[in-house]
């Protein structure tokens, strides 16, 4: 019996192209995984606020505030009790948030890759056929809706008696409201920042799932890095697509590029929430990483870390005392701030 040729094999493997970047068409099997489970084929997709779920700021605004009460309060009820393990939970939930932003990320890729190199970059992010096509809905209305599931990153935290920092907590309530602002918005510039940020999380969340399996992994501090780039080519994007709008509507006079697809509301929302993220982001940075101009390790790495406005419960992990990690875009933890105490333990 004849076999086929290496060369033959190779021939039937699927070729990448523009459209089709990973050599299979992805979009119709993700299609029919949508129809599986909302009913209906993805193409049949329309976001309608006040008629799709969680489309309008009332049950954004909702969600979040119970967000909060329940963090808070949870944190209260888990005060004078034993922290629970939750290993498994907390693996599972790290894995498939790894598996959701991949397959997001993979998506929109395919939905990109063709008219950023055919139509250039301005078509993409400011022409509203160009970042705001119907398939790339249905990506942006998900990956809002991921927002709510990675809260469940903080409810982790109270149930093990980790401290809930500040800026663990405000980025996920912000965030949510972020991406609802940028779907009611159409900003077709969106996509740059979910990209990015979707990037990250797929290196980040399965750096958590990882590490809550035991495995040690150097590179956590390359995740803080990697965020701030993010942020800071998020905001080169933000700004110019703001401008170029502004511009182009109010002073045509300055020079722009033309219009930019999008709402005023969510230029300012996108330019706000954005900014303040970098903000943070470098001042968690400095506080964990680069106190004075090196790591810090033993108990001054303790003591170090209960000072910094945010502090990361990796490095106290490294100096051989963990109080645990947050799970989240900060991922920061740290010593004794909510006035649970804080416990030497494996993470």
């Amino acid at each position: 019996m004849a076999t086929a040729s290496p060369v033959a094999l190779f021939d039937k493997l699927p070729v990448p192209t523009l459209e089709r970047p990973f050599g299979v068409h992805l979009w119709p099997i993700f299609s029919k995984a949508f129809e599986k489970v909302v009913g209906y084929p993805a193409d049949d997709f329309r976001f309608q606020p006040g008629v799709t779920p969680m489309s309008t700021i009332k049950e954004t605004s909702i969600f979040i505030v119970i967000y909060y009460a329940v963090i808070f309060g949870g944190r209260e009820l888990m005060r004078n009790r034993e922290p629970f393990k939750l290993r498994l939970p907390f693996l599972i939930h790290n894995f498939y948030l790894t598996a959701i932003s991949g397959i997001l990320l993979a998506l929109f890729i395919e939905q990109l890759l063709a008219t950023v190199v055919r139509k250039g970059l301005f078509y993409a992010i400011c022409d509203h056929d160009g970042g705001w096509t119907q398939p790339l809905v249905v990506l942006y209305y998900l990956n809002y809706l991921t927002k709510y599931l990675e809260l469940l990153d903080t409810c982790f935290l109270f149930l093990k008696k980790k401290p809930l920092t500040f800026l663990h907590c405000y980025h996920h309530g912000a965030t949510a409201l972020l991406c609802y602002t940028q779907l009611i918005g159409s900003t077709s510039v969106s996509w740059v920042v979910i990209t990015l940020n979707l990037l990250v999380h797929v290196v980040m969340y399965w750096y958590y799932f990882q590490s809550a399996r035991g495995i040690r992994i150097w590179w956590k501090e390359w995740i803080t890095r990697l965020q701030i780039i993010q942020f800071v080519i998020d905001l080169g994007f933000v700004y110019f697509a703001s401008w170029t709008y502004f511009t182009s509507t109010y002073w045509p006079w300055v020079p722009n590029m033309g219009k930019c697809a999008g709402e005023e509301f969510a230029a300012f929302s996108g330019i706000a929430i954005i900014s303040s993220y970098l903000f943070l982001f470098i001042s968690f940075y400095f506080a964990t990483y680069k106190k004075d101009g090196k790591r810090p390790s033993g108990r001054k790495a303790v003591r170090r870390m209960s000072q910094a406005p945010f502090p990361d419960a990796q490095a106290i992990l490294n100096a051989g005392h963990s109080t645990g990690f947050t799970n989240g875009d900060a991922k920061s933890s740290g010593v004794k701030t909510n006035g649970s105490s804080t416990r030497s333990r494996r993470a």
